[in-house]
């Protein structure tokens, strides 16, 4: 079996895969680096040869040649992420131009999908998953939003973000009061992703957020009131291999909305929330997950972002994360998420 992977040399996610693919015996994958895909004319994959796209994320050089030149950025600031969506979706089709006789694992349609959250959320609702409902028309600015918005509690998300970057949690009180949280920072009018979620007060500093986020593209759902457990409010990270539930591991804060775990969440042990949520609660989220690895078949592996809801009461699909198995450490039968899917490519075979 020969194997290839389009990523970034040297990365975390490229040293993992080819990792799990040494430890069964296997020649390590030829890299593609994201950087010769968007410089030059590569040559197309081998026959027969089985192609693995990776995030192009954590590199400077390669995000820069995405956004384009007209929308460089300072280093952690937010923004051009339309730009950036553009430049991922035409480098995604030179991946798949250089895959005429070669077998990708995850299909370029699939991947710009979950990099859409409007498109996403539109095709998981249209599936009959359960979503948080969401504005059918999106706002592009602080005044849009206030006016369009029926909800006292919302999550503002950039269209095409990923990793929590510029995520709003917004709550409307009473006597015109509101409150964001989120780990975006306001430098002079500018936004960076921080690591320290913090809260925003002023609704002038709020309004300077959301417009210079919108016209990017936002997308607002209603706030999804998630199950806790320890005190920890909580929600669960589940990657699919080949169709099904691989790995799973909770996320949880006790001081935020926001559980991502570079942002201070707390890695909660799988079976401990299946306990307290119940076989029968599990399961049904379970099958939701199965379910949704149903609309994308042509992909080997993808992340799901699931709730439990409050009280362990139903449950409700938050995002679909084409590269969410980057979570080292984390075992299922003693393979972690890549070794489970050198496994599943074995079989194949």
């Amino acid at each position: 079996m020969r194997l290839a992977v389009v990523g970034n040399p040297g990365s975390r996610r490229v040293d993992l895969f080819t990792a799990a693919v040494r430890r069964v015996g296997l020649p390590a994958p030829t890299v593609m680096p994201w950087l010769t895909l968007l410089t030059s004319r590569p040559a197309p994959f081998e026959p027969f040869c089985r192609v693995r796209i990776e995030s192009p994320g954590e590199h400077a050089e390669v995000d820069r040649l995405l956004r384009g030149a007209p929308a460089v950025l300072a280093h952690g600031e937010i923004g051009a992420s339309a730009s950036w969506f553009a430049g991922f979706s035409a480098a995604l089709d030179a991946v798949g131009a250089l895959a005429v006789d070669a077998q990708l694992l995850s299909q370029p349609a699939d991947i710009r999908v979950m990099f859409d959250k409007s498109a996403c959320h539109a095709r998981l609702a249209a599936a009959g998953i359960a979503v948080p409902p969401a504005l059918p028309i999106a706002p592009s600015t602080w005044d849009e939003l206030r006016a369009a918005c029926p909800w006292r509690r919302v999550f503002v998300k950039p269209r095409h973000g990923s990793s929590a970057s510029g995520v709003i949690a917004l709550e409307f009180g009473s006597a015109g009061r509101v409150q964001a949280t989120t780990s975006v920072e306001l430098v002079g009018g500018n936004l960076f992703n921080s690591l320290r979620v913090r809260k925003y007060r002023n609704e002038a500093d709020i309004a300077a957020i959301v417009n210079r986020l919108g016209p990017d593209g936002l997308h607002v759902e209603r706030w999804y009131p998630k199950a806790d457990l320890r005190g920890y409010v909580l929600d669960v990270r589940v990657v699919l291999v080949d169709g099904r539930p691989s790995h799973v591991v909770g996320r949880g804060s006790r001081t935020s909305p926001m559980t991502n775990l570079h942002l201070g969440g707390t890695r909660i042990d799988a079976s401990a929330i299946r306990a307290a949520a119940g076989e029968r609660a599990w399961a049904e989220a379970m099958h939701t997950c199965t379910r949704i690895a149903g609309l994308f078949p042509r992909t080997l592996q993808m992340g799901v972002d699931l709730m439990f809801g409050t009280g362990w009461r139903g449950h409700a699909v938050a995002e679909v994360n084409a590269f969410g198995d980057l979570i080292p450490g984390l075992l299922a039968d003693g393979l972690d998420t890549y070794d489970a899917q050198v496994r599943a490519l074995s079989v194949m075979a």
